[in-house]
């Protein structure tokens, strides 16, 4: 079988899991807040890279029936995704003995998967817009390198098939990551902006 095929499958099948079980047990939401929960960054992120990373292992093994090692740079972005969403869990059991935040989270509803993931309660926000197009953008190259090593690997070393992350870039996603949980400590805890007063119709 075709090996970018099988890339393909496993990249599907993975992401119809994932998929399946946000809507049946809201894994990609924060279910911290009540009412319509919206989408976690931090959550869709760790979910990104399991579902490329795990997609790639799964088709290097199937072609060429040899488990590849993962390399220090794709663990330490496993590990840079997962301390996110660690460290939003944290800002999220906090929130909830703040009265402020309570405040500040029964106004947040989902809007939809991208609004979600760019917003907090003030609207699109710039430090979550740059880590989300980083990740999207280091996401798609890590595929593209896969997909083109898959049939004939690099000197013949399964092992160089996924990637390796320079680590200006693994520092570049880390400090985007490190800037996301930081201002989300705060964001919950000022003052959301008011909603425009009704038109007055005379």
């Amino acid at each position: 079988m075709n090996p970018q095929l099988i890339f393909w499958i496993a990249f599907a099948v993975i992401g119809i899991c994932v998929v399946y079980f946000s809507v049946k047990y809201d894994m990609l939401k924060e279910t911290s807040i009540p009412g319509r929960h919206p989408y976690s960054w931090s959550r869709v992120q760790l979910a990104w890279w399991t579902v490329i990373i795990l997609a790639s292992f799964t088709a290097i093994l199937f072609f060429h029936q040899q488990a590849p090692a993962l390399s220090t740079s794709t663990v330490v972005l496993l590990g840079i995704s997962a301390a996110t969403t660690a460290t939003a869990r944290i800002i999220s059991v906090s929130d909830r003995n703040d009265p402020m935040a309570q405040i500040n989270l029964q106004a947040q509803q989902g809007e939809g998967f991208i609004l979600d993931i760019l917003s907090d309660q003030n609207g699109v926000n710039i430090s979550r817009f740059q880590t989300v197009v980083f990740n999207f953008v280091f996401g798609c190259w890590f595929i593209y390198a896969v997909i083109n090593n898959l049939m004939l690997p690099p000197e013949g070393n399964i092992d160089a098939i996924m990637p390796e992350i320079s680590n200006s870039n693994l520092v570049l996603l880390g400090l985007s990551s490190a800037t996301y949980a930081a201002i989300k400590v705060s964001e919950n805890k000022t003052t959301a902006a008011p909603p425009p007063p009704p038109a007055v119709h005379e």
